[in-house]
């Protein structure tokens, strides 16, 4: 089958860029690695006393501070863009292509660092920043799966949607290094040079994108078959004429027009019964769900309690260092295991192994912490031993996210929906994702005040939900072309027996052997 042909190394580096970077700029700093700076960031900046100063109130002894209303709405209004963008790049995926639509939020997203970077004392234009900017960040994290879903090899599909993954959390990372070295800057430089670099990556990713080509799905979909050609075969490094090019374009084209034989996909078709396409929107929405319900998030906004707690001593700062640090190692097993594993497995052995992590924290902490705020002097031996099983646990459990719930998401989301209307159900995916985002950012400061380490109750009961779907609804789709990825969902197998499942050998191949000798007889 033509999708089984070893591609050309220009593929590769093709599909990384939009995660890892380029050959063109020896810089770890696009898309992915955007994202993941753009959320990080904002979190060591709440704490700057200079922020502070300018964007807090002031009490009645003179002194400057955030209040936890003022902190969600920072927080939460780059959620509220990403949401609104990932549903508004549907519309732009098709209109202005996969690589247009990039290069469109990409200067969007740069528009709204702008306005936060130039902000002096104004809270209303620095959250309209963050919402502008989140506009972009939400829009580029449904584009990305689908371009690169669309470009990669099969082979390494998963892989390459993994990377996009490992640069999230490489972008949170540094921004947490960034903010370990501006933090102690006595002026609005503490918080404007991380802010005002992520100018930079949105410049790099705006350049970069011109030396990339759109999606050959899309061009084939758009009747723009010579280009779609020239763009295969660039991509498996042979020449237009090749064997090679026309099988694949021509099990392309067919699939395509097989897609669109109902007329203009509409939103309401994302959950029609045709194909289980209503089951596929479901899962790409649930998955994404699940993963913002994971626990992960609460260590970034408790982490330092816990840390302090054990007797640590450590800054805020250098705890979301750590966090940050743990998140990075953990992602790059990922880049193995996604393939080696499969997807099945990968979120399986995943939920089991945090929802053990998040009980334990939840027990041990309950009974063992001491009181958020308690001095370090006065903690006894039982407090410092239960804040050490905690900590073990905590980053434990963000290494376990790292290599599982993190990327697999994303890369089931990438490859799950034909043509047609992958550019929406992908959007309402990411949506989802974004929706949940920004429901933990605005309560979980408010839940956490209540019930302290008891809140990863509530996340052992998600991850144990979270099993039971994958078991039950989530197919295995590693080493399959989209295209086949459609035909084993139309076969109705169950999920449980997926692992193994192989398509028709050649299904396309022979279908449009058929229907060029149809087309033949018609035009003789």
């Amino acid at each position: 089958m033509a999708g089984d042909v070893p591609t050309s190394r220009r593929a590769v580096l093709l599909a990384i860029f939009i995660a890892f970077g380029s050959r063109f700029f020896n810089q770890h700093s696009v898309i992915g690695f955007l994202f993941g700076y753009d959320m990080g960031v904002i979190s060591g900046c709440l704490i700057m006393p200079d922020f502070i100063r300018r964007f807090g109130q002031e009490d009645g002894d003179g002194q400057y501070y955030l209040s936890s209303s003022r902190q969600s709405i920072i927080v939460s209004l780059l959620s509220a863009g990403t949401f609104c963008g990932a549903i508004a790049q549907a519309f732009t995926s098709d209109r202005l292509g996969r690589r247009g639509s990039i290069l469109f939020w990409s200067a969007i997203f740069t528009i709204g660092v702008a306005i936060q970077t130039g902000t002096t004392y104004s809270l209303p234009q620095l959250v309209i920043g963050r919402y502008i900017a989140g506009l972009g960040v939400g829009s580029l994290s449904a584009i990305v799966p689908l371009y690169n879903g669309e470009t990669a090899p099969k082979a390494i599909r998963g892989t390459i949607l993994v990377i996009y993954q490992v640069q999230i959390i490489s972008g949170i990372f540094l921004s947490y290094l960034f903010e370990l070295g501006s933090h102690t800057i006595n002026n609005s430089l503490s918080w404007r040079i991380p802010i005002g670099l992520q100018m930079v990556w949105g410049l790099i990713l705006l350049s970069g994108m011109f030396f990339l080509p759109e999606s050959p799905r899309h061009l084939l979909g758009t009747g723009r078959g010579d280009e779609a050609r020239k763009v295969v075969a660039e991509l498996n490094g042979v020449s237009e004429d090749n064997t090679l090019v026309i099988e694949i374009v021509e099990e392309l084209d067919f699939a395509i027009r097989a897609e669109n034989e109902g007329g203009k996909a509409t939103w309401l078709e994302c959950f029609s019964t045709r194909n289980a396409m209503w089951r596929r929107t479901m899962n790409g929405m649930m998955l994404q769900f699940i993963q913002q319900l994971n626990g992960q998030n609460f260590y970034y906004y408790y982490g330092d309690t816990f840390f302090e707690s054990a007797g640590a001593g450590l800054s805020p700062y250098v705890i979301q260092t750590v966090l940050g640090a743990v998140s990075v190692a953990g992602t790059l097993p990922a880049l193995y295991f996604i393939e080696a594993w499969g997807r099945r497995k990968s979120l399986l052995l995943g939920a089991s192994l945090q929802a053990v992590c998040a009980i334990i924290v939840a027990l041990v902490g309950h009974f063992t912490l001491a009181p958020s705020g308690t001095p370090i002097s006065m903690l006894t031996a039982r407090n410092k031993s239960g804040g050490g099983v905690v900590i073990a646990f905590a980053v434990f459990q963000v290494f376990i996210f790292g290599t599982t719930w993190g990327p697999t998401p994303w890369v089931y989301l990438g490859e799950s929906f034909p043509l047609r209307v992958r550019p929406k159900s992908i959007a309402l995916g990411s949506a989802s994702n974004w929706f949940w985002n920004f429901m933990l950012s605005f309560f979980s400061p408010r839940i956490v005040a209540k019930i302290g380490p008891m809140i990863m109750m509530v996340f052992f009961g998600m991850l144990v939900f979270g099993y039971i779907y994958v078991y039950f609804a989530i197919p295995e789709t590693k080493g399959l072309t989209l295209e086949e990825v459609d035909e084993m969902y139309g076969s109705g197998i169950k999920p449980w027996r997926s692992v193994g499942w192989k398509p028709s050998e050649k299904h396309y191949h022979h279908e449009v052997h058929e229907k060029r000798e149809s087309d033949s007889v018609e035009a003789a």
